[in-house]
């Protein structure tokens, strides 16, 4: 099969059988995930080049496991890697005695031992004893959960007596203690400790903590020698007591820094923040250490591509299964042993046709078999791209466009800036969905419920308190910028038309009572070059006139090009750096979600903002017939672009800390002494481990080259 523009055909996806024989006197079974082997009826399985397969045995009757041989050993867990025909033995031998089985359930955890010892539940929790044994067992719970009660072979919440006269299964519940949890992050450039009446938090040491729920914690700052307490941000402000009544799960952050020295307070009165459209971190920024060797920078820890530098890669380039060209449209795009493998590879034109990063294609790319497993694959990417591109009638049929990416040469721009300044390789938008609720995020630290845009069910605009409102209510300046759309009015009626704000009832209240908060960007322009930058400002993307980079919705003419966007972000940051708001600035650029593009870093645990399930699915979507961990908002989307720039901004800097992007909120907030929105930006760090206030590194700023226009611009055909 040929790729779309004569490129060179993806090479075919290769199978190799993995073989299970079972072996000894004994009896039992072993079966693999992914499915496809249960021995016993299936010994033996097909499985696609790089599959990792685990195996579990399982003891029938009066037998016992005596371990692994061949491609595992040992007696734990089997995982095998299918990159040639492999095979596995298993052994079960026959005893005199009989299997005594522990599960353990419930919503908590815990662990179950015996005496005589050989149950260790955790590790092991099937052993054999000798028949008319009495095994003792006992349940201990762990820190945040309590030991609710056996079942099977024992009763009740007391002792768990078993007489081995047959095999025997006891069941040992944990469940969750019915508590609320307080979490304190120490920040600042200090030392100190936090401690809690109650007791509990001794911050240092113990940082969280669960409390009776309705209970209210009183928190006190200690500060170091040499170091001085800068204030609360969280769910406590101000810099005196702080109290916090648990109704629900709990942030606060102590801010301790050294006596006599620059802070965030101190330093920065303007923070700019902006997000582009659709575009993961691996399709824009997994080229960069390749960036850094070509230019002479020095190498460093950075998650992008596995293939760089060519010189010295961190592992092969990525692939994903591809659409089975024995279906070609109008079938849909179907993985199958008949699919070839789509390696990662360099994409020339800067117009490409648009992936999808809605919910359902998100969850297929996360784990393509099983989407609401908590298990990233990450290996539906091409899928979810082909079959969106059948349905709208794209040229790219088949979705190898989801694994191309861009480099240096063509993103030359953003490439220098996130050399000069800071960038994160564990930077996330907040949920698996499109741009829509992951811009409520932005502005709320929530989407209340919602997984797809207001309009697709009707609803209501939302009344969560959105960023600008705390600002208002805090007395703090901000300002919204917006590119006017191609009528080119720029009264804020129009404007607002053009903003996210629109999806929350604080919206027309910006509208109609502070219009003067509104405004083009042209006043942005104006703003830096006259020092009158409010202390918050937002730019939103420039969408009705195709500046946002967002991938082409349609095969038009005249496709959007992502040179022209960056062109544009580039007018803006280049602008703040040469006026006399630099010296007290942060501009942070960021984009709205990963836009279906493929990226090789799994999608994190996270806090639900307000314990709000999806309220919005669609029936036959994904969690709506099987649920798992990736159904509520506990979970961030894809990783996404990220440059910190500012003259604090730390030279070269790669952050590695985990973080969506209501990070920003949380840097606002801490900044400005205001309450978190929600637990989700609670939960995230502040950022501040993106500046050196003491010495700032760019108080002369560099001069970024001018980002690269032209180039090859079609739909038709990749590369």
């Amino acid at each position: 099969m040929s790729s779309p523009g004569g490129g060179n055909p993806p090479p075919q996806t290769q199978n190799f059988q993995l073989t299970v024989t079972l072996s000894g006197g004994g009896t039992g079974s072993v079966s693999s995930s992914p499915s496809g082997i249960n021995c016993g009826q299936s010994c033996s399985a097909s499985f696609g080049d790089g599959t990792v397969v685990q195996l579990a045995a399982t003891p029938m009757g009066n037998s016992t496991f005596a371990g692994w041989s061949g491609a595992c050993s040992g007696t734990g867990a089997c995982q095998v890697t299918v990159n040639a025909a492999k095979s596995v033995t298993a052994t079960f031998s026959t005893s005199s005695g009989f299997a005594l089985t522990v599960t353990p359930s419930g919503t908590g955890t815990g662990t179950v031992s015996s005496n005589p010892a050989g149950i260790n539940c955790g590790q092991a929790c099937s052993f054999n004893f000798a028949s008319g044994t009495v095994v003792q067992l006992t349940a201990i719970a762990s820190p945040g959960s309590v030991f609710a009660g056996w079942g099977g072979a024992c009763s009740g919440t007391g002792s768990c007596q078993v007489t081995m006269t047959a095999a025997q299964s006891v069941t040992a519940t944990f469940n969750v203690v019915a508590g609320v949890q307080l979490s304190v992050l120490l920040s600042g450039t200090g030392t100190g400790t936090v401690t809690s009446n109650p007791a509990g938090i001794n911050c240092g040491a113990t940082c969280t903590f669960l409390f009776n729920q309705g209970q209210t914690v009183q928190l006190t700052p200690t500060a170091s020698q040499g170091s001085t307490f800068a204030g609360w941000a969280g769910d406590c402000t101000g810099t005196g007591a702080c109290s916090v009544t648990l109704d629900v799960a709990r942030s606060v952050t102590a801010t301790f820094n050294l006596e006599n020295q620059p802070t965030l307070q101190t330093s920065i009165n303007h923070i700019v923040f902006m997000l582009q459209e659709n575009r993961s971190f691996d399709h824009y920024f997994g080229a960069l250490r390749q960036y850094w060797a070509d230019n002479g920078y020095p190498d460093q820890a950075f998650d992008g591509l596995p293939q760089f530098p060519t010189n010295n890669p961190a592992g092969p380039a990525p692939t994903n299964p591809g659409c089975d060209p024995t279906l070609p449209p109008p079938n849909q795009c179907v993985v199958t042993d008949n699919s070839p493998t789509v390696t990662s590879y360099p994409l020339q034109t800067i117009c490409i046709e648009n992936p999808s990063p809605s919910w359902n294609e998100s969850h297929t790319q996360f784990n393509l078999v099983d989407p609401v497993s908590g298990t990233a694959t990450l290996d539906g990417f091409v899928k979810s791209a082909g079959h969106d591109a059948r349905d709208a009638g794209f040229f790219d049929t088949d979705g190898i466009r989801a694994m191309g990416y861009y480099d240096g040469n063509i993103l030359n721009y953003y490439y220098y800036m996130a050399t000069q300044f800071g960038t994160s390789d564990r930077w996330f938008q907040p949920i698996m969905s499109r741009t829509a609720p992951n811009r409520m995020y932005l502005l709320a630290a929530t989407s209340h419920g919602h997984a797809y845009p207001l309009e697709t069910t009707n609803s209501p605009k939302l009344s969560d308190k959105i960023i600008f409102q705390a600002l208002q209510d805090a007395g703090i300046t901000w300002k919204i910028y917006v590119h006017p759309g191609p009528d080119g009015l720029t009264d804020a009626a129009s404007l607002y038309k053009q903003s996210y704000i629109q999806n929350f009832t604080y919206g027309p209240i910006i509208r109609d009572q502070f219009p003067q908060n509104l405004q083009p960007i042209s006043t942005y322009l104006s703003d830096v070059a006259n020092g009158t930058l409010p202390q918050v400002a937002l730019i939103e993307p420039a969408s009705s006139v195709a500046l946002d980079e967002h991938p082409s919705d349609s095969d038009t003419n005249v496709p959007q090009n992502i040179k022209a966007g960056a062109s544009y972000v580039s007018s803006l940051i280049n602008a703040l750096m040469v006026s006399p708001s630099w010296k007290d600035s942060i501009f942070i650029f960021s984009f709205d979600e990963h836009g279906g593009f493929y990226d090789h870093v799994s999608p994190q645990p996270s806090v639900s903002p307000d314990n709000i399930a999806p309220t919005d699915l669609q029936p036959g979507d994904t969690c709506t017939t099987k649920t798992g961990p990736t159904c509520d908002f506990t979970y961030t989307g894809f990783r996404v672009p990220l440059i910190v720039v500012s003259p604090f901004a730390k030279k070269n800097y790669v952050s590695h800390t985990v973080a969506d992007y209501t990070a920003i909120l949380k840097l606002i907030e801490t900044r400005f002494g205001i309450s978190s929105l929600t637990a989700r930006d609670a939960a995230q760090m502040d950022m501040t481990e993106f500046f050196d206030f003491v010495n700032p590194p760019w108080t002369t700023p560099p001069t970024p080259p001018a980002q690269s226009l032209g180039g090859a611009c079609y739909l038709d055909h990749l590369p």
